[in-house]
Parts: structure tokens; C-alpha cells; sequence
């Protein structure tokens, strides 16, 4: 029990005194990075899966 009571109190130390935590600027900057990624990424999946449906759909005629 001793050994879990260490754990929590060390992690705790941890948290509050050594993590360097982001100031709200850079926390909104970075979540802006994050979502303009996230959207570009989207799209070109986008892109993709709508020229591989119709690739494939000219493909499937062929043979029908």
C-alpha cells in the first residue's frame, strides 16, 4: 500500500512542479495548427476515395 501512496504523491510532485505546461497562447495556437492540418488531411483523403470510387467504377463497367 505503501508503494501506490509513493506512486501518487511522486506523480502529483511530477505534475505540478516539473511538467511544463502551455500558456494559453500557445495552447490555441497549436490546437489552430492542428485542425488546419486536420482539415487538409481530410480533404485529400476526400480526393482520393472520390477518384479511386470513380476509377473503379469505369473499371467495373468495362466488364458488366
Amino acid at each position: 500500500m505503501n508503494k501506490i501512496k509513493l506512486y501518487f504523491e511522486e506523480s502529483w510532485i511530477e505534475l505540478v512542479q516539473k511538467v511544463s505546461w502551455p500558456t494559453w497562447a500557445e495552447l490555441q495556437s497549436s490546437a489552430i495548427i492542428v485542425m488546419v492540418a486536420s482539415i487538409i488531411i481530410a480533404m485529400m483523403i476526400f480526393t482520393m476515395d472520390v477518384s479511386f470510387s470513380g476509377l473503379l467504377g469505369i473499371f467495373y463497367n468495362m466488364f458488366a
